[in-house]
């Protein structure tokens, strides 16, 4: 695996968030035109529009031009294999649901890792969560710490888990739904309240900056997680999965450590890493 230094990071950093800022330009510019569905993915729910396929081509374009060495993985048009050792991990518009039907809640993620393409296995060294609907702006460096809009975050410190709020998410499939529906009935009584934004690398970035205590969701793809992952690890947060393993598509779980703790072992004892 290549060795990223200390001085290296900040300009990934600003490369990440140069991109994002272009691509969340574009998308922003896209809703105010007519939104259509332009392909659908795990489901007939789970939709792709044609802004997704442009933003992700901007993206490509950009990092050709700026950084030719380095690997691309992106949601819409996958692995394009680099020889740096970096690999930029891009999701065009993270919450298209919500893009499509006008909710403010959707963001540019764009990361750069180190290693293996793949959760369990990289790490990632930079990234930028662009939300275009108000320009909030999530960066992060790794060992450089968490900003929104220049402001250094902090994750909350650890409430008791019946004063935490938590974040989550669901899958498109009926299979996946019927599964967290069961551990949400469990966990809803155990908690404050939860709350389900629909984008992962906002709710990683809400985490983040204090606007929830804990946060779990099963199915995130790479390009969910990276750069949420890592503005949330720098504000202090744990991010890791269940058994024993990193945060993956089985599942992600973050908070505090010690809160963390509690709810992965609720979640364990729920089988939440399975849908059956």
């Amino acid at each position: 695996m290549v060795d990223v230094h200390p001085d290296d990071v900040s300009p990934l950093v600003a490369v990440a968030e140069a991109l994002a800022r272009e691509a969340g330009a574009l998308i922003l510019d896209g809703r105010r035109q007519h939104v259509s569905v332009a392909a659908t993915k795990s489901s007939a729910q789970d939709v792709v529009t044609a802004m997704d396929l442009a933003s992700e081509a901007l993206l490509r374009r950009r990092l050709a031009e700026r950084r030719p060495d380095d690997g691309i993985l992106g949601e819409e048009e996958g692995f394009q294999a680099g020889t740096s050792g970096i690999t930029w991990v891009v999701d065009p518009i993270d919450g298209t649901v919500n893009y499509l039907y006008g909710l403010p809640a959707y963001a540019v993620s764009v990361a750069a890792v180190v290693g293996p393409p793949e959760p369990a296995a990289w790490t990632v060294v930079a990234g930028c969560v662009f939300a275009p609907e108000d320009g909030r702006t999530y960066t992060a460096g790794r060992g450089l710490g968490a900003r929104l809009d220049g402001r250094a975050l902090q994750v909350n410190a650890a409430r008791p888990l019946i004063d935490s709020l938590v974040g989550t998410g669901f899958g498109y499939t009926a299979s996946r739904r019927r599964s967290q529906a069961r551990i949400i009935a469990d966990l809803l009584p155990r908690v404050r309240d939860i709350r389900r934004v629909g984008s992962a690398a906002l709710d990683l970035c809400t985490l983040a900056s204090g606007g929830l205590d804990l946060y779990f969701e099963r199915g995130l793809q790479p390009w969910d997680l990276a750069a949420g992952a890592l503005v949330a690890q720098e504000a202090g947060a744990q991010v890791t999965g269940l058994r024993g393993q990193p945060a993956q598509e089985a599942m992600t779980v973050a908070g505090s450590a010690e809160r963390v703790t509690e709810l992965i072992e609720l979640l364990e004892g729920l089988e939440a890493d399975s849908d059956a």
